[in-house]
């Protein structure tokens, strides 16, 4: 039996897909992560709803407009139903079960988006056996906190408002504020710039780092600002073309 995968595996720098590789399907389907893992990212970062029948949904808007053409929220659809749309530019949409069982070994970033997705995506996640090879992540830290009790040994981000406290504890140079921002957590992810406020710099990145976490950015598509935040020390940068960081990194390395 091989070893179990966590979700820390591998000295960072980490390549985490934004919701797969969607050159040729449909963003958050199979066919996009499979084409992540084949070019060499390490991570997939997606996205889960509930569907109205109570399954987890892999899917990042509230709504099927974008992605399918269809004028309906996620949740007002069954699973079966949403299941059977085909998608704009390719694909269909999957279920967070049966994607885990697709890709037995690799790594799951998952953003739950509202309250209704949280129980399904613990059950899937608990029945495939995956809590170690996930990383369980949103803006609502409630809802993020519910999640990780449930799942014993997954990993986890820092919510809005341990974010906001890492920040602020950074530019009052106080790490035992930094440090408690992110007693709970085993990185933060968050954007270089949030509006006119630079959230990642090498101070924060420092920060983070000497509270015992890592720092992981997104959404990050250019060659050279992703040169750059490397050389600030991030541990992983969130794309979604892991295709040109994998050049970054000195080409491909296996995921699946």
């Amino acid at each position: 039996m091989p070893d179990p995968v966590r979700y820390f595996d591998g000295a960072p720098p980490r390549s985490i897909a934004h919701r797969g590789l969607a050159l040729h399907a449909q963003e958050n389907t199979l066919e996009a992560f499979a084409a992540a893992l084949d070019a060499g990212a390490d991570i997939l970062e997606t996205d889960v709803h509930a569907s109205a029948d109570g399954v987890a949904v892999i899917c990042h808007d509230d709504d099927l407009s974008r992605i399918a053409g269809v004028d309906a929220p996620v949740e007002q659809l069954a699973s079966d139903e949403l299941l059977r749309l085909s998608l704009v530019g390719g694909g269909r949409l999957a279920t967070l079960a049966e994607t885990l069982e697709r890709f037995p070994r690799a790594r799951f970033n998952i953003d739950v988006k509202t309250d209704a997705a949280l129980s399904p995506t613990v059950a899937a996640v608990g029945t495939a056996g995956a809590q170690q090879r996930v990383l369980i992540a949103s803006f609502a830290q409630r809802r993020r906190r519910r999640a990780v009790r449930a799942l014993a040994g997954a990993a986890t981000s820092a919510s809005t408002p341990g974010v906001a406290l890492a920040l602020m504890g950074t530019w009052l140079r106080l790490p035992p504020l930094v440090r408690l921002a992110l007693r709970d957590v085993d990185a933060v992810q968050v954007p270089r710039r949030q509006g006119s406020v630079t959230v990642v710099s090498p101070s924060f990145v420092r920060a983070v780092h000497d509270a015992g976490r890592e720092v992981h950015v997104w959404t990050v598509n250019d060659p050279d600002e992703m040169r750059e935040l490397l050389s600030m020390g991030v541990d992983g940068i969130i794309t979604d073309r892991c295709d040109l960081l994998a050049g970054v990194l000195d080409g491909p390395r296996s995921g699946r």
